[in-house]
């Protein structure tokens, strides 16, 4: 998981899209697969497949940093992003054994749980 500079919700339509296939793309590069993944408007979940000669700081960081170029070259005009100001620093990584289904489904439903903790912020 990983979020865009100040958790600002800046991943929307078009970019969501271009996101995913740009994802896709870099992990193949990389021998790694993507088990299951979901952009939200402020921050990305992914369940990779990583092969253990690699490392998965090195791999986070190629995402992160290449994916920030691609996005910069294709909206840096339209939304003034520009490479090094997408991603925030660091990320959250756990690894899954066993509990590999619980995490996909959790991915999965992101949206549902976002939505309802939104909803929550705004009845008080």
């Amino acid at each position: 998981m990983f979020i865009p500079k100040n958790r600002k919700k800046t991943l929307y339509k078009d970019m969501r899209q271009y996101l995913g296939k740009i994802f896709h793309e870099l992990a193949s590069h990389k021998e790694v697969e993507i088990l299951k993944g979901h952009l939200m408007q402020d921050h990305v979940h992914m369940c990779l497949s990583i092969p253990p000669k690699l490392a998965v700081s090195n791999i986070v960081g190629y995402m992160k940093g290449k994916s920030a170029i691609a996005v910069a070259r294709m909206f840096g005009r339209q939304r003034n992003f520009t490479g090094q100001s997408l991603w925030a620093r660091g990320y959250f990584v756990s690894t899954v054994g066993l509990d590999e289904s619980i995490v996909r489904n959790y991915i999965r439903k992101q949206d549902a749980t976002n939505a309802h903790y939104e909803q929550l912020s705004l009845d008080k």
